[in-house]
């Protein structure tokens, strides 16, 4: 059998080293000059190669279709990568929150293996190869046509393993090529848009953090709201940024993905009923943060206001918070009332921000939408629409929070498309 696979990202690598298992003769079309580029830059140039979470969690983190992964997570899960790049010399670690990393903290080294072990599988690779159709006959794949070198070929083909990505971070490669090319031979695209993505709030709020640009806060308490309904759609602790557009950072990314499934999120977001609710000190109680400031207080008198805070919070942050608490920058700490105490307490449990919207899709780490997987048979990737056609991987509507599940959905995907299953 002769299998062509079109994209050498993670899944498109997957998918050849399980395919060659068999004895095919398999083939990776990649239009960048290398395989693998985008893995380059996940987990922040590390890789956050999977989560140390027992596979039956995973589907919790997948807001995205998770259900429709669960047969390929049993044909390969996160022990099984951890096992080949262990064979190609990877070694692995375990960090905060369950995530998986290479030793080295070093992505290439993840990519490399990954090459590696799909050279020794005698896989034959083509860069600077840019698909541009994918052949059918009587509902069947036959082949594929590419542009090499400015010339157009064609390779013949039993079956197409589609593994091209989404349209995240387009300068690696995806550049939603795929979605085309699949709904060419009569595939549905879901409506494409950005995961795991920065939010940007309104002008009122963007003002706020841009004083705060760059600022970095650990282990923070964080709610999204909808003003309307008054409804908690979110809620997560651990680490974001404030950016010169709105907010970043782990759990804003994770938010996103939730986010734009809400309800009626475009109608909401345009008229500022979406708050995200921060709190800076989750660990204390209002009573607790309360007497904290008071006993700072009482420690110096004297002080202003306005230099009470320091060992409370970031100096960036010191400035934002004594505007927004409307208490006088001189005013001595010993004539702050206790409501005036209330207000910094508020606002420090209650740090609100509103949203106005998602960044584009080319910041995204991942895409939301794509391939309609009521049209994909979740044992086997296979197209239920054209007979040897396969998917795998971001191309797929299927997407999750941080945490190294994106990327074992593109090893799992990827591995089961390139099985033999009878």
């Amino acid at each position: 059998m002769k299998v062509v696979i079109i994209g050498g990202g993670p899944a498109g690598m997957l998918a050849s080293i399980s395919a060659s298992q068999y004895g095919d003769e398999v083939v990776i079309l990649e239009k960048m000059n290398m395989l693998g580029k985008k893995i380059l830059i996940t987990g922040k140039g590390r890789c956050n190669i999977t989560s140390s979470l027992p596979i039956s969690e995973f589907i919790k983190n997948i807001p995205g279709n998770g259900m429709f992964l669960y047969s390929a997570f049993n044909n390969f899960n996160n022990q099984d990568i951890i096992k080949i790049l262990g064979e190609e010399g990877v070694k692995t670690k375990e960090e905060r929150g369950n995530r998986v990393f290479p030793v080295s903290d070093k992505a290439e080294d993840v990519r490399k293996a990954l090459l590696s072990k799909a050279k020794k599988m005698n896989v034959k690779i083509l860069t600077n190869a840019n698909v541009k159709k994918i052949i059918v006959a009587e509902g069947k794949v036959v082949g594929v046509k590419y542009e090499l070198n400015g010339k157009m070929q064609q390779i013949d083909a039993d079956k197409v393993i589609l593994a091209t990505g989404g349209k995240s971070y387009p300068g690696t490669g995806s550049t939603g090529d795929g979605y085309l090319l699949a709904e060419e031979v009569g595939h549905t695209i879901k409506k494409i848009r950005p995961s795991l993505v920065p939010l940007v709030t309104n002008k009122e709020s963007t003002l706020i953090c841009g004083k705060m640009q760059g600022l970095s806060l650990k282990n923070v308490g964080m709610k999204i709201k909808d003003i309307s309904s008054k409804k908690i759609v979110y809620e997560d602790f651990g680490e974001m940024l404030f950016t010169h557009f709105g907010v970043s950072g782990p759990i804003i990314l994770s938010s996103s993905a939730h986010l734009l499934r809400y309800k009626n999120i475009d109608e909401l977001l345009r008229n500022n009923q979406i708050k995200i609710i921060i709190d800076m000190k989750p660990a204390l109680s209002e009573k607790k943060l309360d007497d904290r400031i008071l006993r700072d207080f009482l420690e110096d008198k004297n002080k202003q206001f306005k230099n009470s805070l320091d060992k409370l919070l970031p100096r960036k942050m010191i400035d934002v918070v004594v505007e927004l608490s409307g208490i006088l920058p001189d005013k001595k700490v010993n004539e702050i009332t206790k409501k005036e105490r209330r207000r910094i307490v508020d606002l420090l449990k209650n740090f609100e921000q509103t949203v106005k919207g998602f960044r584009p899709i080319e910041e995204a780490i991942i895409t939301s939408g794509g391939i309609n997987i009521k049209e994909i048979n979740p044992k086997t990737m296979e197209s239920k629409i054209v007979k040897g056609l396969f998917f795998a991987g971001e191309i797929i509507d299927v997407d999750a929070y941080t945490g190294g599940f994106n990327l074992q959905i593109a090893y799992s995907t990827g591995y089961t498309s390139g099985m033999q299953i009878n």
